[in-house]
């Protein structure tokens, strides 16, 4: 699974450690997604092209390098993408912003999509915004989506996954970045992770 990158920090450690404990309330929940979000922004980017700009500084005008912040688009998977993209657009506030719903069915465990509004994408670098990997199939849906709107580059940032949706993943999609906190052990019969960190949406905004 060349294309899945296990970011490996302390930091990031941490905090997804606090989003496993149940006494984890939801205004802290959603701070620590948004900083997770944060940092694998960073990891993410890290080897990202360039361009020179002229700036005014104090001692006149100068060259520098800067990101091309209006060619990226984050897209969240609502509702728990949404405070993952606090933390990103404060790293790159004139990046736009998208937004896909995906639900899960229960019963069948496929995936359905019910809201559609991302800008266009033709050369623009998408970065699609999703806690968790369980099964892969609203990530593979997400992917799917995105792709029929002609990216540049998709790059996705997740916070906990099990080796069978990564895997998933992997294979249908190897030209996808995708930059994970924590791969768990596995999934339950129910499609659930395990450890996990529970129901992301739930817990983020207090309706579970």
């Amino acid at each position: 699974m060349e294309n899945i990158i296990n970011v490996k920090h302390p930091l990031l450690t941490n905090l997804v450690s606090k989003l496993r404990s149940i006494h984890t309330n939801s205004y802290d929940f959603r701070k620590y997604l948004s900083e997770v979000g944060r940092i694998l922004l960073v990891e993410a980017l890290k080897n990202e092209k360039m361009k020179e700009k002229e700036l005014e500084i104090w001692i006149g005008k100068r060259s520098f390098p800067v990101l091309e912040e209006e060619k990226y688009v984050f897209i969240p998977i609502l509702r728990a993408g949404l405070p993952m993209l606090d933390g990103v657009l404060e790293m790159i506030p004139l990046a736009k912003s998208g937004f896909l719903a995906i639900k899960r069915n229960e019963e069948t465990l496929e995936s359905v999509l019910y809201y559609d509004r991302v800008p266009p994408l033709k050369g623009k670098i998408a970065v699609i915004l999703d806690p968790m990997v369980a099964t892969g199939g609203s990530l593979d849906y997400a992917i799917n989506v995105v792709k029929e709107k002609n990216p540049e580059r998709i790059i996705s940032l997740n916070v906990i996954g099990a080796p069978e949706g990564l895997k998933r993943i992997s294979e249908k999609h190897p030209d996808v970045q995708v930059y994970i906190a924590q791969i768990d052990e596995k999934l339950n019969d129910k499609g659930y992770i395990i450890p996990g960190i529970g129901d992301a949406g739930d817990r983020a905004f207090n309706t579970g």
